[in-house]
């Protein structure tokens, strides 16, 4: 069942993508091009931080990984969160 392949792909996520799938719908109103405009745009500040800059870029390959996933299954992965399932 594809439902459940998607609730396997969800747990088997890392702390730091479940989190970045928390901001974006709490901070970025379920937009992910918000969230990486924004991250973006951080990066692009001065000064800053070495370490911050590379959790920024990780995190924006984690949000690449996260959108192309569901773009291709057409679903909102926070959806798997288990809970919010009933």
């Amino acid at each position: 069942m594809a439902e459940d392949a998607h609730a396997t792909y969800y747990d088997s996520l890392s702390q730091e993508s479940k989190m970045l799938l928390v901001l974006r719908d709490e901070l970025y109103m379920g937009s992910w091009g918000k969230m990486e405009d924004d991250l973006r745009n951080r990066l692009k500040g001065r000064p800053y931080i070495f370490k911050l800059v590379n959790r920024i870029e990780e995190d924006l390959e984690r949000i690449e990984a996260l959108r192309s996933y569901e773009e291709k299954h057409k679903l909102n992965l926070r959806d798997y969160d288990k809970g919010d399932r009933q």
